[in-house]
């Protein structure tokens, strides 16, 4: 498909979800660290099916940045997803999804296995995921429609692109091309798993090459090392034009240009924590496609986040998504 603009070009790791219901004893007989995201090899991810053989598992063609350009497209934003998948049955469901939903494609094809991340899903609505990344280890500069990127308005990506020094090189050109287009950059630091491994790299990313950068509680603690997240979303301001830093159930922080914003969440019944972050991107994101400021981004991102949270998985239906577009509580006044 050609195109002339895209609002938001989204670099990720295409995955298929592997969603498990379990219990907390589970993860202490596999010996999981629960609420993290694990790298994992075939076997371990066949250890975990054997484990799991008698239980029923939900598959949801997903990834992060994939699920929320996927959420951007039913929310109306004109979207580009570029990743590697593999030549196998899990490619063609995810290139279905892909074109189920509108968003344009530049997913390419490999001869390897499409990248699959089982989910276990605990009781309290935790997610706990064991990826073994596939075709998206190979991500590399080659695989960048340069082009189309260059004609962007946001270049988005997350931490988790930097588990291997292809997609890094790849993310690291991309910043070059968004950089020299004035293209706004938008980074989701993703998991403390990644800010464990890359906490210097990502403090860099932060301060020097992105415009807008999103992280959770425990992801900021590690970043500033402390536990306090008031001090640690002090220091995040110092170095951020923009970011929300989410709270769960008690809301996010939105910063913009040094100014604090508190956002309280509703009240509701968390079944599956699953996509929350990946759906608070997509509408913040969406809200600053629309020309909205931070602080009205902020409360789309956690309106999303806490719809996808009262249900399975890491995505809506098609339909769904388009109705909640329609619900969003936008402010009456014009964006600015």
């Amino acid at each position: 498909m050609k195109l002339s603009t895209v609002a938001i070009f989204g670099i990720g790791n295409p995955l298929i979800d592997v969603v498990i219901n379990v219990e907390d004893h589970d993860l202490k007989d596999l010996g999981v660290k629960k609420g993290i995201m694990h790298l994992v090899d075939e076997n371990r991810q066949k250890e975990l099916m054997n484990y799991f053989n008698n239980r029923l598992p939900i598959f949801h063609p997903g990834g992060s940045a994939p699920n929320t350009l996927l959420a951007c497209a039913g929310l109306g934003i004109q979207g580009v997803i570029s990743g590697k998948i593999g030549n196998d049955a899990f490619g063609e469901i995810y290139q279905a999804q892909v074109e189920k939903y509108g968003i344009n494609s530049r997913l390419v094809i490999s001869d390897g296995p499409t990248g699959s991340s089982i989910i276990l899903v605990t009781p309290d609505g935790e997610r706990t995921m064991n990826t073994h990344l596939g075709m998206c280890q190979d991500f590399s500069i080659a695989d960048i429609d340069e082009s189309l990127l260059a004609k962007a308005d946001i270049f988005y990506f997350t931490g988790y692109m930097w588990d291997t020094e292809s997609q890094k090189s790849a993310i690291t050109h991309a910043l070059s091309i968004a950089k020299d287009n004035r293209i706004k950059v938008i980074f989701d630091v993703a998991d403390p798993f990644a800010v464990h491994r890359y906490r210097d790299a990502f403090l860099t990313l932060i301060e020097e090459e992105v415009d807008v950068v999103f992280a959770n509680q425990a992801e900021l603690s590690i970043l500033f090392d402390t536990e306090n997240i008031e001090k640690a979303t002090k220091s995040l301001g110092r170095i951020a034009n923009m970011a929300a830093v989410k709270l769960g159930k008690k809301g996010c922080y939105v910063i913009e240009k040094g100014d604090l914003y508190k956002i309280s969440s509703r009240p509701i019944i968390a079944k599956d924590s699953t996509g929350a972050g990946d759906m608070f991107a997509a509408g913040f994101m969406a809200a600053l496609s629309k020309g909205y400021r931070g602080k009205t981004a902020g409360e789309i991102g956690g309106y999303l986040a806490e719809e996808i949270i009262q249900i399975p998985g890491a995505q809506f239906e098609k339909s769904v998504i388009k109705q909640i577009n329609k619900e969003l509580p936008w402010p009456i006044e014009s964006p600015n």
